[in-house]
């Protein structure tokens, strides 16, 4: 499981469980928690995406041998 995802299912129990309780605190570090995720996936997304405009521009993966000649 990628880390943002399990940030955002920790930030959505908590939020969950400072919302059943009254306790701001919690809630707000669940909502924290969720948005960190967010951002996380994001970067793992952006990342992925210039890989592959690097893999584009070289014309092979970087884990893919060359041809052999």
């Amino acid at each position: 499981m990628a880390s943002g995802t399990a940030d955002k299912i920790v930030g959505t129990v908590k939020e969950a469980a400072g919302k059943l309780t009254g306790d701001r605190r919690t809630e707000a570090e669940g909502r924290t928690d969720r948005v960190k995720g967010d951002v996380k996936n994001a970067t793992d997304n952006v990342s992925e995406a210039a890989k592959g405009v690097r893999d584009s521009l070289v014309g092979r993966p970087e884990d893919e041998p060359p041809p052999a000649a």
